[in-house]
């Protein structure tokens, strides 16, 4: 597994992110909408797709999302750390629990942004200059609804041939477990950080860009 702490050597000579996926737009609004009449309080989604300090930050730049807490999912409780999950023998994925509005934003409308600009859906088991499966493409439903809707949605991209290979993401069961401190809303307090730099502000000025109603510049806690 390549670490993270330090800016990956000859990254610079890499190609820009801008759209992890490499789409000049976004990607196409799910045919199957989560039903948000009679749902009523926030709502609760878990996403994984690489190193969580970037999905975080894009998630918490997002209107309607209240809050945003980095941790893993889809292993046990006793392995639920970060030296752990490291090692890439206890079957968590690096995740992300998204408190949001129905309200404001669909379950729908989140999952479009997780698959524009969030992280790459093509990318098996990685997740740019991360490797291993805790770095995995994951969608964890809380509910059969969830389910439905990215099942459904998963297979609307793959059938318009929206990214140049297939989407690997997986829809998997488990609960989440928080991460450590240092690693929530790790972007927001460490902007210069080179990684964040590198892999993670790119995204931040993607999700502005391309989804410009959706934007909000005070970060979700």
């Amino acid at each position: 597994m390549i670490g993270r702490l330090a800016l990956l050597a000859g990254a610079a000579t890499l190609a820009a992110v801008l759209a992890p996926a490499g789409n000049a737009a976004p990607v196409a609004v799910p045919l199957q909408q989560q039903d948000v009449r009679g749902v009523s309080g926030p709502q609760t989604a878990v996403f994984a797709g690489g190193c969580f300090w970037g999905i975080e930050g894009v998630f918490q730049h997002v209107r309607g999302v209240r809050e945003v807490v980095s941790g893993y999912a889809g292993g046990a409780a006793a392995d639920a750390n970060y030296a752990a999950v490291s090692s890439e023998r206890t079957g968590h994925a690096e995740a992300v629990r998204i408190v949001y509005d129905p309200t404001v934003v669909s379950y729908g409308d989140l999952l479009r942004i997780f698959f524009s600009v969030a992280h790459d859906p093509t990318q098996l088991n990685r997740q740019e200059p991360d490797e291993g499966p805790s770095y995995r493409s994951a969608i964890f439903p809380q509910s059969p609804a969830q389910a439905a809707v990215a099942r459904r949605y998963i297979a609307q991209l793959n059938a318009a041939g929206v990214y140049p290979r297939p989407v690997v993401t997986r829809l998997e069961s488990g609960r989440f477990y928080p991460a450590e401190a240092s690693h929530q809303n790790f972007l927001n307090r460490n902007p210069d950080h080179g990684y964040i730099r590198r892999w993670d502000l790119p995204k931040l000025a993607a999700l502005r860009q391309t989804f410009p109603r959706s934007w909000q510049a005070q970060p979700a806690r």
